[in-house]
């Protein structure tokens, strides 16, 4: 279903909404119309408001993993790349108004297609921002081309180890353990939860302000039998005219990370932990 079930212990902002990033391409690639996702073929996004994204330099490659002809599970890497054109060199350009200034926006594309690295589709993309006035495309194509196949490197060796603990086990006891774990890691924050609501009360405040005075607002209500618990970010001011707007993805980042941090216990950070949250997250916020 695309649920994170481990991943890298570092850079949350990363790899904490990487399940965003493999369900939209999920859905979008199963949606009525569309073609499917099939065997040797490869993804690509970074869009963040669309595709699970964190912001464009972070480039996410996600590769499906067969078994039998059907896919058993995901692979995904994100990296983030020197550049991807935009307005300024480095992609993140500290006065950009829109996303656009970044550079090349991905939703959905297939960067291998019939085991072919699609290397004419993804330089089109990638010089696409410098058909926009002011703008420019990536202003290093090498570089991109060379990151984004050791991507697929990296996803395939996460493929044939993936396989060969199929082979050894079985698939139905693989699938049973992932599940174990993301179980193991849902008791595990509803226990520290219950544990938090018993000594620090059951609502938690918070509300900090950016440099401009823009509130960021978050309301924590804890049900201290259940262990599950509301994250309300209702008071949180409205989009800024910059760069330092924080997509979905990346709240539901911040938000499972420090679960996990708050977690005494030694578990891989995945899906699990957000499964006791409920998110309100107001429009335009």
């Amino acid at each position: 279903d695309g649920g994170l079930v481990a991943n890298a212990p570092h850079i949350p902002v990363h790899l904490g909404a990487m399940q965003s990033a493999v369900r939209f391409q999920v859905e979008y690639w199963n949606s009525e119309g569309r073609e499917g996702i099939k065997e040797g073929e490869v993804l690509v996004s970074n869009h963040p408001q669309l595709a699970g994204g964190s912001h464009l330099p972070d480039i996410t490659v996600i590769t499906p993993v067969f078994h039998k002809g059907e896919i058993i599970f995901f692979v995904a890497s994100r990296g983030h790349h020197a550049d991807i054109g935009g307005i300024a060199p480095g992609s993140m350009p500290p006065h950009s108004s829109k996303l656009e200034d970044e550079g090349a926006m991905i939703v959905a594309f297939k960067l291998v297609k019939g085991g072919q690295f699609q290397e004419k589709g993804i330089t089109d993309i990638l010089n696409a921002p410098g058909k926009i006035e002011g703008n420019s495309g990536t202003r290093n194509l090498r570089d991109n081309l060379s990151d984004l196949r050791a991507q697929v490197a990296a996803n395939n060796s996460g493929i044939r180890l993936l396989q060969q603990l199929v082979n050894e086990y079985g698939l139905s006891t693989v699938q049973a353990y992932m599940r174990f774990i993301q179980h193991n890691a849902e008791s595990s924050v509803r226990e520290m939860l219950k544990s938090f609501s018993a000594e620090h009360g059951s609502r938690a405040h918070a509300i900090d302000y950016m440099d401009d005075g823009t509130p960021i607002e978050l309301t924590i209500d804890i049900d201290k039998d259940t262990g599950s618990a509301r994250f309300d970010f209702a008071g949180t001011g409205p989009q800024v005219l910059g760069n330092h707007n924080a997509p979905p993805a990346v709240t539901y980042s911040a938000v499972i990370y420090s679960l996990r941090s708050l977690v005494g216990l030694d578990i891989p950070l995945n899906q699990g932990c957000l499964a006791p949250v409920e998110f309100i997250i107001p429009p335009n916020c």
